[in-house]
């Protein structure tokens, strides 16, 4: 009788251990895209999202890990179960929606074109008309695309957007479409200084561009939602959003538009 209270202390103690080490994998997009994450030579993952993810899991006191997949594999790769968040500079977009839920935002900022310098400066339709545009596959730019300039220019789609700054740098395309920041962070490049210029932010439309990015889970997942809702709101309230935000930036990325 008295091995029952001494196996019951240590079935205890199994669980507790079991659950000071929950783990919430993030799901990150396999490249690097500055200054929101990149892998350096020995694996470590670095950047503003990564720094806001740490900040974040030490709030809600989790162990949680890194997971990375393609752009377009994210969702599907959420959807199986490969992570547990998707924390990849997503927008969270109405179409998006119909398949994910979203936490709260944590960030939010304009869709930009780039192009070569001495390209004269615009973003719409009339600007672009008989250019060809690159853009990075199942991204909210393409969406965008196919509603304001299918009629007016070209598409030429890319798995990662080095590879859309490549050609752009080279000649082969005449615009680049995408997130303000990460092409502000090729603008800025070695490789991009030199060539192109920003021509311009586009007319918003919530409904392809979103209400900013967030972080993605399965609709079933309520109680990881509030959890991560919660951390956000803290990690803003506590100051920590702000200090992560000025390692990396020289105004206020929450509120962008």
């Amino acid at each position: 009788m008295k091995l029952l209270p001494t196996l019951f202390a240590g079935a205890a103690l199994a669980l507790s251990a079991v659950a000071a080490q929950a783990e919430v994998r993030f799901g990150v997009m396999n490249e690097s895209y500055p200054p929101f994450f990149a892998k350096d030579a020995s694996g470590e993952w670095h950047g503003w999202e990564i720094d806001l993810m740490n900040a974040v899991c030490a709030e809600m006191k989790e162990k949680c890990s890194i997971v990375d997949i393609s752009w377009d594999g994210l969702i599907p790769a959420l959807e199986s179960k490969k992570f547990d968040v998707i924390w990849s500079s997503m927008s969270n977009t109405a179409e998006r929606s119909k398949v994910i839920d979203f936490t709260d935002k944590y960030y939010n900022t304009p869709s930009t074109l780039i192009g070569p310098k001495d390209q004269k400066p615009g973003a719409t339709a009339e600007d672009v008309n008989g250019k060809t545009i690159g853009i990075q596959v199942s991204t909210i730019q393409s969406e965008y695309y196919k509603k304001y300039f299918a009629e007016a220019a070209d598409e030429k789609t890319y798995q990662t957007l080095d590879e859309a700054f490549q050609d752009l740098a080279s000649g082969r395309i005449d615009y680049v479409f995408g997130d303000s920041l990460a092409l502000d962070a090729f603008l800025k490049s070695d490789g991009g200084k030199d060539c192109c210029a920003k021509m311009g932010d586009v007319a918003d439309d919530k409904e392809i561009l979103g209400a900013g990015v967030s972080g993605g889970l399965r609709k079933e997942d309520t109680e990881l939602k509030a959890k991560l809702n919660a951390a956000i709101a803290a990690v803003r309230a506590n100051g920590q959003y702000d200090a992560i935000t000025k390692k990396y930036f020289d105004f206020d990325i929450y509120g962008a538009k």
